[in-house]
């Protein structure tokens, strides 16, 4: 396992790594999952770090999408 970032590699995270870290989140955070992606997101970005910023924020994207989706389940 590579313990630092090598700035010459793809920040992107995989589909599946959204996915669980999205998991993650729900699971420590609950209802407040979203609004701590959107916290890592802003402080990735603050810290110049771009990438790990776009990543959080399609972290907060998917925990909305899914707590919608658990909402109109409901109904």
């Amino acid at each position: 396992m590579t313990l630092f970032w090598n700035p010459e590699e793809d920040p992107t995270p995989a589909p599946r790594d959204v996915e669980v870290m999205a998991a993650v989140l729900e699971g420590r955070h609950g209802s407040f999952a979203a609004d701590m992606a959107d916290f890592l997101s802003t402080f990735h970005a603050q810290k110049g770090d771009v990438g790990r910023s776009w990543a959080w924020a399609g972290v907060a994207d998917l925990v909305r999408f899914r707590a919608r989706e658990r909402l109109t389940d409901l109904n």
